[in-house]
């Protein structure tokens, strides 16, 4: 074997101490190679001008005065106290003004139409959210059956209704003058319906509350739940 001269010996030592370096750096930086030699141009290129096309989508470093988060990366609150919070749903993002879609959610864990827990205060304080945004008589609060939603924590959706809609028959319809009694009289429909899982719609009645069940999603049956 030829001895090791003092030049390829330097080499050696040199690239040890690179490797050694890259490992250490590893979990925070990763050492730079090609690839990663164009991130000032890129944000130069990118970051700089604001109002660039779709800037928050190609710049990896927005600018600090500007907030790339949109309307569905957000939690916009509405009302909020110690057991229910009222948020902005979704479906409100990129519609015109005056589409209304809120969720009214208990702080605590609770399913949905089928738990037993389910508070019946949060009717009242998904209305008193409503009506601040709707006309009353425009105003619906629907929570959807088990099969017909998509999330398992309870939530009311505060709506527009389209009272066009609504069942003429009585079969399906309860009133009440409380809304604290929505859950009983929802409960005593469907029991005469036979139907284990259904969802419930309140509304403005002439001197009362209009309680409807349906063994379909009443968010979408009788509300205008999206702008498009």
């Amino acid at each position: 074997m030829k001895p090791v001269t003092r030049q390829v010996r330097r080499i050696m030592v040199l690239a040890i101490a690179q490797a050694a370096a890259c490992g250490v750096l590893l979990a925070a930086t990763p050492c730079l190679s090609a690839e990663h030699r164009d991130i000032l141009w890129d944000t130069i290129s990118t970051c700089i001008d604001t109002n660039a096309k779709e800037y928050c989508a190609h710049c990896s470093a927005p600018r600090v005065e500007i907030d790339c988060r949109t309307c569905r990366d957000t939690t916009q609150v509405w009302a909020e106290s110690r057991e229910f919070v009222v948020i902005r749903d979704r479906k409100m993002c990129d519609c015109p003004d005056g589409f209304v879609h809120g969720l009214a959610i208990p702080r605590n864990r609770i399913t949905g139409v089928e738990d037993p827990e389910r508070p019946d205060g949060i009717w009242q304080f998904a209305w008193d959210v409503a009506v601040k945004r709707l006309n009353e008589n425009e105003a619906a609060l629907a929570v959807n059956p088990k099969r017909e939603r998509s999330q398992d924590q309870l939530h009311v959706h505060i709506v527009r209704v389209r009272r066009e809609s609504l069942p003429a028959a009585p079969g399906r319809v309860a009133r009440v003058g409380s809304l604290d009694r929505v859950w009983y009289a929802a409960a005593r429909k469907a029991a005469e319906l036979d139907w284990k899982d259904y969802g419930v719609l309140v509304v403005r009645g002439e001197n009362d509350y209009l309680v409807i069940v349906d063994d379909a999603s009443p968010e979408y049956k009788y509300t205008r739940a999206k702008c498009r």
